[in-house]
This record gives C-alpha cells, sequence and structure tokens, in this order.
C-alpha cells in the first residue's frame, strides 16, 4: 500500500477503510450519527483521486446546505484536493448547469425569483388584509411541497388529502393560486428554485446529447444526506448520471426527518430498487456521544417497526443522562436555565451547552428564563419568535388596540378561528398572548409600548448570533450540530410527538426527530418536561411523551463507570428486586411459556435484561387474567400505557392464540 493511501487510512475503522477502497458502484453508505462519514466520504474521493481510479475536475460533490458544500471543500483541500472537485447543493449545481446552457445557446436568462410571498399574497382570493402575512407563507409552503413531489396543480387536491396537509386555507384554494402562480411565472418569465431544478431535468431530458456531454463531464457523482432527497431532486440526480456513472450516495434512515418538506428517505431505503447492482457498507460505530447517551438513543429508536443502524459506542463510559419532571413550564425553564448556569465553569464556553425544543413557541419561556438567570444565550437558526409573520401581525393587532388587555384579548379570540393559522403559528401567537399576561402581572398598569420594549429586551438581549452562549435550537434545526451538554426540554405528550402526528408514519418520523436530538449531545444529556403548561390564559395538564418510559428503562441497565465485577454484582440486584413469580400450571403455564419465549426475542433484539421488557410477576399475572382488549391489559398489574402500546398487540396475540 502507498505511503499517500496508508495516510488517508490512518485511524479508521475497518468499515471506514471499506467504504473508502470500495471499488463497487453504485455504492451506498449507511451512515450512522457520529461515525465520521464527512471524513469517509472526503477520504473516499482523495484515495481515489491518488490511486488513480477517479479525476478529481470530473467528480461532483452534492449537498444540501451550502455550509455543508464549504466544509466539504475545505477537508478536501486539506487533503491535499485544492482545486478540481465540484462541491455544491443541488440549486447551485442545477443553476451554474442551466446559466451556462442558456449562454451557449444565446437565451436572455429569466429573471430568478427568489421570494414567492408578494404574488402568492396577491392571488389569494379575500386576503388582501396587510396584518394577514401568515396565510400567504403558509399557502407558499404548500406549494413548494407539492413541487418537490413532482405534483401538479390540477393533482394537487387529490394527492394533497391524501398525504393529510392541513394548510389555513381549502385545499381547492391552494390548488387554484397554484395554477395561477404557475401561469403567472410563465407570462413573466419567472423562475423560482424549484423551477431551477425541474428546468435543468428538462433540459437532459430533451437533449440526448447535450445530457451524453453532461454525464461525461461529471462521471463521478456523490451525494451526501441522501435520506433527505425529494422526488424533484431524485428526479435531476437520475438525469445526471448515465449508463458510466459512477455513484457514491451517503445516508442515514435513521434521520430522515423531512417527510413533511417533501423529503422521501424511500430512495436510501430501496437502493435495490433504484440502483441495481450497487453495493452497501454501514457505519454503525459512533465516536461521538457516551455509552450512556447511545444507549437512550437507540432505545427510542428501537420502539419503531425498523432500525436500519444500530449505534456502536467507542468512547469511555460517561454521566448516566438524567430524566425530570417539574410542575409546570416555568418551572422547567427556570430549572433548565439553573443547570446551564450550574454547569459553566471556568474553561468552559458557555457554547458547549445547547437546549434543544421541539417547537419554535417553546424558545421564548427558555429564553426569558436564560435572561433572568444571567445565562447568556442564543435562539440560533430562522426560527425566532418575534421574526415569525404572526407574531409580526398579532404585535401589530397590540399596537392598534386601545390597551393591552383588549389587544390580548382579541389576539385570544382570534386563535379560536382555527382556519386562520396552522397549528404552528397558531402556538406562536399563544405565547404573545402568555408573555403579554406574564407582563400585565408584572405591571398591571403598563402599556402597548411598554410591553412591546420589554418583549424585545427579554426575547433578544442575548440573541444577537455572536458571541459565547448557550444555544436554544429547535430539533429540525439541531440536524448536523453537536454539544457537549445537551438539555431536552418539553419531552411531553403533545410535542414529541408533535400533536397533529396521527399516522403511524408521523409518529415515526417524530421517533426518529428524537433520536437526532438525543445523538447531538457528546457528553452529557439532560432531559425534562412539566406536568401542567400554559397557553395564552389556559394551564392545561401535560404527560409525559411515550418515550419517556424507554428513556427511563434504559437509565436503569445503561453501562456505567463501574467496574466488571460491581457491574456484575447490580446485575444481581436488579434481578433480586424483582418479585418472583407466583407458580403457575397447566394452560396457565403452558401460556406463561409463551410469553417469556415471546421476552426473551424482545429482549435480544433491544439488548437489554429480560425484566426490562416484563417480569416474571407480570407475565403470570396476563397468563391468569388472560386479557382480551387493550383496556383489560391495562388492568394487569405493571403494565402501563405506555408499555401497552409497544407491546399490547403482540401480547393480545399470544394470549389468543393459546385460547
Amino acid at each position: 500500500m502507498a505511503p499517500e493511501t496508508d495516510r488517508l487510512l490512518r485511524g479508521m475503522n475497518e468499515h471506514q477503510v471499506a467504504a473508502v477502497l470500495s471499488d463497487a458502484s453504485p455504492l451506498r453508505i449507511l451512515a450512522g450519527a457520529g461515525s465520521g462519514k464527512t471524513r469517509v466520504l472526503t477520504h473516499r474521493i482523495a484515495h481515489r483521486s491518488e490511486a488513480g481510479t477517479l479525476d478529481p475536475s470530473r467528480v461532483l460533490a452534492v449537498t444540501f446546505t451550502r455550509k455543508a458544500a464549504g466544509e466539504l471543500r475545505e477537508r478536501l483541500g486539506r487533503l491535499g484536493l485544492r482545486d478540481g472537485v465540484h462541491a455544491g447543493t443541488f440549486h447551485a449545481i442545477a443553476y451554474a448547469q442551466l446559466r451556462q446552457r442558456w449562454e451557449e445557446r444565446g437565451i436572455t436568462p429569466p429573471e430568478l425569483l427568489d421570494r414567492k410571498f408578494a404574488i402568492v399574497a396577491r392571488l389569494l382570493p379575500g386576503r388582501g388584509r396587510k396584518d394577514d402575512r401568515s396565510t400567504p407563507l403558509d399557502v407558499v409552503a404548500e406549494i413548494e411541497w407539492a413541487a418537490a413531489r413532482r405534483i401538479t396543480p390540477q393533482d394537487y387536491e387529490r394527492e394533497a388529502t391524501r398525504a393529510r396537509r392541513r394548510p389555513p386555507v381549502p385545499l381547492g384554494t391552494v390548488a387554484t393560486v397554484y395554477d395561477d402562480f404557475t401561469q403567472l411565472k410563465r407570462r413573466r418569465r419567472l423562475v423560482d428554485f424549484d423551477d431551477i431544478l425541474r428546468l435543468a431535468a428538462r433540459d437532459l431530458e430533451a437533449d440526448p446529447v447535450y445530457a451524453a456531454a453532461r454525464r461525461w463531464r461529471f462521471r463521478h457523482i456523490f451525494v451526501d444526506e441522501f435520506q433527505d432527497v425529494n422526488p424533484l431532486q431524485f428526479h435531476l440526480l437520475q438525469q445526471w448520471l448515465g449508463p458510466d456513472s459512477d455513484t457514491c450516495i451517503v445516508g442515514d434512515p435513521n434521520q430522515a426527518i423531512y417527510a413533511w418538506n417533501g423529503a422521501d428517505a424511500g430512495y436510501l431505503i430501496d437502493f435495490d430498487r433504484y440502483f441495481p447492482g450497487g453495493s452497501t457498507v454501514t457505519l454503525e460505530d459512533n465516536y461521538r456521544s457516551t455509552p450512556q447517551i447511545l444507549a437512550v438513543a437507540n432505545g427510542v429508536l428501537q420502539q419503531g417497526p425498523s432500525v436500519a443502524i444500530r449505534l456502536r459506542p467507542h468512547r469511555p463510559a460517561g454521566a448516566v443522562p438524567t430524566v425530570r419532571a417539574l410542575p409546570d413550564d416555568t418551572a422547567e425553564a427556570r430549572a433548565v436555565a439553573r443547570a446551564c448556569r450550574d454547569g459553566h465553569r471556568p474553561g468552559v464556553p458557555w457554547s458547549a451547552q445547547a437546549v434543544l425544543v421541539r417547537t419554535n413557541a417553546q424558545t421564548a419561556l427558555i429564553a426569558e428564563a436564560m435572561s433572568a438567570a444571567g445565562v447568556p444565550h442564543r435562539v440560533r437558526g430562522s426560527g425566532r419568535l418575534l421574526e415569525q409573520p404572526e407574531v409580526t401581525d398579532a404585535l401589530q393587532v397590540l399596537r392598534r388596540s386601545a390597551s393591552l388587555e383588549i389587544g390580548l384579548a382579541d389576539l385570544e379570540h382570534d386563535l379560536g378561528d382555527r382556519s386562520r393559522l396552522t397549528e404552528e403559528r397558531a402556538a406562536n401567537v399563544t405565547e404573545v398572548v402568555r408573555l403579554g399576561r406574564e407582563y400585565l402581572a408584572l405591571e398591571p398598569a403598563g402599556d402597548t409600548a411598554a410591553f412591546l420594549a420589554w418583549l424585545s429586551t427579554t426575547l433578544r438581549d442575548e440573541d444577537r448570533g455572536g458571541g459565547d452562549a448557550v444555544d436554544i435550537v429547535t430539533f429540525h434545526a439541531a440536524k448536523g450540530l453537536e454539544w457537549p451538554v445537551v438539555h431536552i426540554a418539553g419531552l411531553e405528550e403533545g410535542y414529541v410527538p408533535i400533536h397533529h402526528a396521527e399516522t403511524d408514519a408521523d409518529v415515526d418520523e417524530e421517533r426518529r426527530l428524537l433520536y437526532v436530538a438525543l445523538t447531538r449531545a457528546r457528553d452529557e444529556l439532560h432531559c425534562t418536561w412539566a406536568r401542567s403548561r400554559t397557553f395564552g390564559s389556559r394551564t392545561m395538564n401535560r404527560s409525559p411523551s411515550m418515550w419517556v418510559d424507554s428513556i427511563e428503562t434504559t437509565l436503569g441497565v445503561a453501562p456505567t463507570e463501574l467496574s466488571r465485577a460491581q457491574g456484575a454484582e447490580r446485575a444481581r440486584s436488579a434481578r433480586r428486586s424483582v418479585r418472583r413469580a407466583p407458580a403457575a400450571e397447566g394452560p396457565e403455564l403452558e401460556l406463561f411459556e409463551a410469553l417469556r419465549s415471546w421476552r426473551r426475542d424482545q429482549a435480544r433484539a433491544a439488548d437489554v435484561p429480560a425484566f426490562v421488557i416484563f417480569n416474571d410477576a407480570t407475565l403470570t399475572a396476563i397468563a391468569r387474567h388472560r386479557p382480551r382488549s387493550a383496556a383489560q391489559l391495562l388492568k394487569v398489574p405493571g403494565i402501563g400505557p405506555v408499555k401497552a402500546q409497544r407491546f399490547g398487540p403482540d401480547v393480545l396475540r399470544i394470549v389468543a392464540d393459546a385460547t
């Protein structure tokens, strides 16, 4: 092996080496969180360049963000490939292709429409209110979802119904606006970002000679984060690929969290269908998180219908994650802020910590508690509460009202009209109302101007984006990031999973989203939830997330820093603490043995002790009472709602078979 090649493989495990050295094409690299996928991807390109099996100038590396493309180029530069490799997003690469094509054919480029809002707002019938900016934005989101799925205006209503889309206007209205918008662009020679992908694919389909030249020019195609590809992007990729193309895709089905936005992880999962004759290398060795954190993440994921990648830890044992229930949302926010403050030590930056939440509306209360505790913080990404259009509209309502109290009452009344706002946007306005009530409790004579100043100060003092600060981030925005210490707040039903997750597919995506959040933590993980939460002027009781039980169960068996002998003693103590099952005989014994055999298989699949699934006393009670329904199952000692939901169908089937 050449010295250069040895340098590129140094420090890699056998699976990473296999991914770098494989001569297969198409090649799928299934790369779990923290498994070093970017390193593998860049080292594969560099190794093949040095081996002479790849020309860097003919490489097209496709990513999903400019930041990712920049990181890819930077890493390749450090490996000696400073020039030649073309790395960019789908849109950037497609737009460069189109501009070159237009120039070659002497076509004046159409005008690029980078914002659809103004046009869509004018096309909406009866929506001329100047203070309603959220509805046009939601319709824009529907149009972009349809374009990503390659759904025409004529098919939108049928496909949106099938996908259970719920925009704030009737589906037929969206379809009409979508069609009008498409026709208007054509008349004015405008193209938006979705058109760029569509037109780039159309040019290649329409001109085989041009397509062949393009495919010869970029023979080696690498695509990262393949689980996030949508049908429009995949269609363009198909046009970029030819019979002689050298293809490598990288992705993680367990981090597929954008189906709501049009992504389709099926292109990655069903690789053999879309890329016949391809090979797969799987990276499951995690170098980011401690074994304790990975045990929690794997435990949550294990409850799903399938687990494509089960992460293996490669770090020393660390602190066991924590789960805390707080009396209410205010107490939770204060507890998180105190934990961040207490976790800050000399020599450790504030930015070593992050607070992750499911929705943008949750960030305000956390930020408020951070300010009160003197913890520097920032809300990362584009989801800052005060920048949301429905919040801007709500603040305008307050400014026009005779008093702050009247304005808040008007906002609360408007929230009753659920047809005007999506649930996410309504939650943001509800948070404004809550903050207004909180301000009036502090300053009963306060007016609107004073409240707006207080609000701006409360939420924006530390939200400047620079400096050393604790990050407050939504689960979605946290993807691709990591921190030594992660606090996950609001681990409740209604948030995790989100309340509008109704289908099994929706819930599975929410499970993966929580998995993404959990695997952002390197050294410490702290989870909290509130027993009650205030929405505007209403206080509602809350229940822990359906996955809290799994997390807490995992904590009881997670590896620790104990010695092997101490660990064995702890396991013996745990077994002794389980109440010994009463004797069973006859048909009852037969059913007990069938249940115990099933429990053994479940425990092996989950890599946990059998008693974590159900102890013998619970199995004996099932065998004795023979429940026939979910309601009867919940009456069996040792079975709660979470375990009934997770294991109930299997248990009821076994009981029925034994009858």
